[in-house]
């Protein structure tokens, strides 16, 4: 099993930023699938960014050149940095693991945009 912890969501005005963080704890995988999904009320899940064993990269559409997704190997976190923040961000944001071909999902946290 992996647990994850996700930190620093809020409530931010538009054109702001914040940094959401996301340890991963347990049955770590060397070897695993990290990153971001997002729902906004009466939407489905989807993608915001992942970032893959090897490096890659990969974003929606809608965040790119403003969301920048990292991770800390040692510390088994990712982090997504994401500025110029608009109103149609505004999610509950969850981390995603996958190691194994096994998915794990965060309990996520809310990112409010508003002025």
């Amino acid at each position: 099993q992996v647990q994850l912890v996700e930190s620093g969501g809020g409530l931010v005005q538009p054109g702001g930023s914040l940094r959401l963080s996301c340890a991963a704890s347990g049955s770590i995988f060397r070897f695993a699938i990290m990153g971001w999904y997002r729902q906004a009320p009466g939407k489905d899940r989807e993608l915001v960014a992942a970032n893959s064993p090897g490096g890659g990269l990969n974003y929606a559409d809608s965040v790119k050149g403003r969301f920048t997704v990292s991770r800390d190997n040692a510390k088994n976190t990712v982090y997504l940095q994401m500025n110029n923040l608009k109103p149609e961000d505004t999610a509950v944001y969850y981390c995603y693991y996958q190691g194994g071909g096994v998915p794990y999902w965060g309990l996520g946290t809310q990112v409010t945009v508003s002025s």
